[in-house]
């Protein structure tokens, strides 16, 4: 039980009009410790103003990833250098995707997720990085992409069975393809390394125009054995500070 640590994703809240400094020193006196899926130039300056930079891509790319063996020579190589860049700059998390079906059936694909995943397992351990496979939908956002059922990505996990291998569970995809969140959230909390958040539909603000109640999901997180960040990585439909501002009042609770 304990206080949610709240997280932004860069892409979604950077504007034009917002000075890259600006943005993060308005998000860290809001309340947020980290920010995720930064510009490899903006590293420094995240640290400079006291953010973590909670999470980052580990590889390229989502769409062609783990589920195919010919990637695992590749992907490997990506990940090993960011492993290296992740400990230089205190990263926790690196981002590893499934990639697309392209007509691949659920259980090979599971099975060559599992092994390559395997092979980079142990350079993640011995650097305290956590690699986390992202759950995506394939209905509106990554069509054809495979893991996106929370199931697939649980089998997945067990399978490779290092403390530094998760799910990054995000709440807007999974409630796209299952629903369900809190209980779902309750039977894989073990299993997940860091979440992402976005109203739905549309991937907009946490407000009451869309159709989940994240104060509900918030207070049932912070009371599960749940230690990762929960980042903000929704699209603003008005000014970023502001809706970075009641998002973070929304999930701001401690139980």
């Amino acid at each position: 039980m304990g206080k949610i640590k709240q997280s932004f994703s860069w892409w979604s809240f950077c504007r034009a009009e917002h000075d890259a400094r600006h943005l993060m020193q308005a998000a860290k006196a809001i309340g947020y410790v980290a920010v995720e899926l930064l510009p490899r130039d903006l590293w420094d300056t995240a640290r400079e103003v006291g953010l973590v930079i909670a999470s980052h891509a580990g590889h390229a790319s989502l769409e062609d990833g783990l589920n195919r063996r010919e990637n695992h020579n590749r992907i490997e190589d990506e990940i090993n250098q960011m492993l290296e860049l992740a400990v230089r700059y205190q990263i926790p998390n690196l981002i590893c995707f499934s990639g697309n079906r392209g007509g691949l059936d659920d259980e090979t694909g599971a099975l060559n997720t599992i092994e390559g995943l395997r092979r980079v397992a142990p350079a993640a351990e011995a650097k305290g990085v956590t690699l986390v496979l992202e759950l995506l939908n394939s209905k509106v956002d990554h069509r054809d992409y495979q893991c996106d059922h929370t199931a697939w990505g649980a089998r997945v996990v067990r399978a490779v069975n290092s403390p530094r291998v998760k799910l990054l569970y995000d709440i807007y995809h999974m409630q796209i393809m299952e629903g369900d969140v809190i209980r779902t959230l309750r039977a894989h909390i073990d299993l997940i390394g860091h979440i992402h958040t976005a109203g739905n539909p549309g991937r907009h603000d946490l407000d009451d125009e869309q159709e989940l109640n994240y104060a509900g999901i918030m207070r049932a997180i912070a009371a599960m054995s749940y230690e990762g960040y929960v980042g903000q990585e929704f699209v603003p439909k008005g000014d970023p500070v502001a809706a970075l501002r009641t998002a973070h009042q929304v999930c701001d609770v401690v139980v």
